[in-house]
């Protein structure tokens, strides 16, 4: 799966509205190996992006994400973007959800997820993939089934251990290698999962799995 940007140190543009918060979160990525650009408010987003060229943008959305929200809408969505929303904005969280999807990728977490968690959804994005928080998933209701069945049928152990391998991007050999099971094995296996979540496509079953909670960071 091609990465959308270099993992081994992201270019980022941290946004926030709130001075405190983008420094607390500039100096959280800088600290994992992350290299920050710049540090702005939500003002003249578009501008910042030119000048800076970055990775990635890793936004907070504050403890009301309708200003930012109407600001994200307004960008060429060519960057993929992790937001970070807060717990008891949830009112909002669909809406919020509709402006992301416009990102070729993007990663949704709670703001006061772990800073481990900001890190893996980074990877994951830089994987091409979809993030998220699990805690997340009740509260969206612009999902593409019904909560109460989110799969056709369970996924079996091994079928879940093959998704969280998938979802680090690793190929069917490298699966079959870490799992000591052959490659026939692991296809067998990622069919199921496929079908499972009504998926067309690795990335796809990925995606889905992510907005169920399935995926652990």
């Amino acid at each position: 799966m091609p990465a959308a940007y270099p993992v081994a140190e992201p270019h980022l543009l941290v946004i926030a509205d709130n001075i405190l918060s983008r420094a607390g979160l500039t100096a959280l990525l800088e600290e994992r190996g992350c290299l920050v650009l710049a540090q702005v408010d939500g003002a003249q987003l578009q501008q910042h992006i030119d000048l800076h060229e970055p990775d990635a943008l890793v936004v907070d959305l504050g403890w009301d994400s309708e200003l930012m929200r109407r600001r994200l809408i307004e960008l060429e969505p060519d960057l993929p973007l992790l937001a970070l929303v807060a717990a008891d904005d949830a009112s909002s969280l669909s809406s919020l959800l509709g402006a992301l999807r416009l990102f070729p990728q993007f990663a949704l977490l709670l703001r006061d997820c772990e800073p481990d968690a900001i890190i893996a959804a980074l990877e994951a994005l830089a994987a091409g993939l979809t993030v998220i928080d699990p805690r997340l998933t009740a509260l969206l209701s612009a999902q593409d089934r019904p909560p109460q069945d989110p799969l056709l049928s369970p996924l079996t152990a091994r079928e879940n251990e093959v998704l969280q391998l998938l979802a680090r991007g690793l190929t069917n050999r490298a699966i079959g290698l870490e799992l000591g099971i052959t490659q026939h094995t692991v296809k067998f296996h990622v069919n199921a999962i496929m079908g499972k979540l009504d998926a067309q496509s690795r990335t796809e079953a990925v995606v889905r799995a992510t907005q169920l909670g399935m995926i652990v960071l």
